[in-house]
């Protein structure tokens, strides 16, 4: 059964994973915070791979709307292959996010910088991985081991513990409490888990779909779509809202699936206007949100719980996606947790 799979309990595991991570990790978030403040940090590099790299993604949205601090995501192939790293500013933080902290690249990037001698974190499942030991600071995600081979438990614990680092860095209480109640949050979305299985169910031969999001949840549109590749071999291709609309709007055609990652905030009046565009071109719409007006615009809804502030949306947001890519590869009748030619860990150089 479904419910026995390592996929459907990791799945379900966030809320208290996501309860111990962020109880345990406040004081390692404060430390970091504070030395980001007393070098004067004024800039931030992310080194990751995969999943990981979504979780940069929002990082790039949420550091820099919360502590205007510029977030770049690395080339690790330019330290690994080339051996030719770019030089870092003296004010530089180097943020390794893994999983599992052993893909050589992204620990190459950490050596380099602490070579450099700049300032390095890591954010890790795993405290003494080969990333942690090249990391000043390490922020832990608590999140057991996972043992199904796409990331959900990690994901949502990385977002997280960025989450937690832009709170402490803000030194913003209100915001602390706001993230603090995510949890609760996720319980309500999980469940929802059978009128997600519903859904999915109309799509069990769809070979091709788009992802749209924008703003802190384009990092949702990269992490849902990964997941349909990765659990359904479905061809899922993430887009801002914005840039869709330069070209592969074209590829909008009758019944063509399309997923557009919309939580209330100051994008509903764009997504609201963006929907209308693809119902122009009949696309089937499914909206991820909890606006009852951008809900109304879809053919298809699923729902998020209401009363989460934007720019913690994203970790609510991705959980239906990891539902519906889930139940789509059970209607399939794929292996939830043994993706083809899939590894738990992949060590790239």
């Amino acid at each position: 059964m479904l419910q026995d799979s390592h996929l459907y309990q990791e799945i379900h595991q966030q809320p208290a994973t996501l309860k111990t991570m962020l109880a345990a990790e406040a004081d390692n978030a404060a430390q970091l915070a504070a030395a980001i403040r007393d070098k004067g940090i004024d800039n931030v590099v992310i080194a990751a791979r995969g999943t990981s790299d979504n979780a940069g993604r929002y990082a790039q949205y949420l550091l820099g709307a919360v502590n205007q601090l510029p977030v770049a995501l690395t080339t690790p192939s330019l330290f690994s292959i080339y051996e030719r790293p770019p030089r870092f500013g003296p004010k530089t933080l180097v943020l390794g996010i893994s999983q599992s902290g052993k893909s050589p690249d992204i620990v190459s990037v950490l050596a380099e910088a602490r070579r450099q001698g700049v300032l390095t974190a890591a954010l890790t499942n795993v405290p003494d991985s080969d990333l942690a030991q090249q990391a000043d600071h390490v922020i832990a995600l608590h999140a057991g081991e996972e043992r199904s081979i796409a990331a959900t438990k990690t994901y949502t614990t990385q977002l997280a513990g960025v989450a937690l680092l832009a709170t402490q860095l803000a030194e913003d209480a209100a915001m602390l409490a706001q993230l603090q109640a995510i949890p609760n949050k996720i319980e309500e979305t999980l469940a929802l888990n059978g009128h997600v299985a519903a859904v999915a169910e109309r799509f069990c031969y769809a070979q091709n779909c788009v992802v749209i999001g924008r703003g802190f949840n384009y990092a949702t549109a990269h992490e849902m779509a990964l997941k349909l590749k990765e659990l359904t071999y479905t061809v899922a291709e993430p887009y801002s809202s914005a840039d869709f609309l330069h070209g592969p709007l074209a590829l909008i055609e009758h019944n063509f699936p399309a997923f557009v990652v919309a939580p209330s905030g100051v994008l509903s009046g764009e997504m609201g206007n963006f929907l209308k565009q693809l119902h122009e071109r009949e696309a089937e719409v499914i909206v991820i949100s909890d606006d009852v007006a951008l809900q109304q615009a879809a053919h298809r809804s699923l729902f998020l719980p209401t009363g989460i502030e934007e720019w913690l949306s994203p970790i609510t947001a991705i959980v239906p996606g990891q539902l519906f890519a889930m139940h789509l590869a059970a209607t399939r009748h794929y292996d939830p947790d043994h993706p083809r030619g899939l590894r738990k860990v992949t060590q790239t150089r």
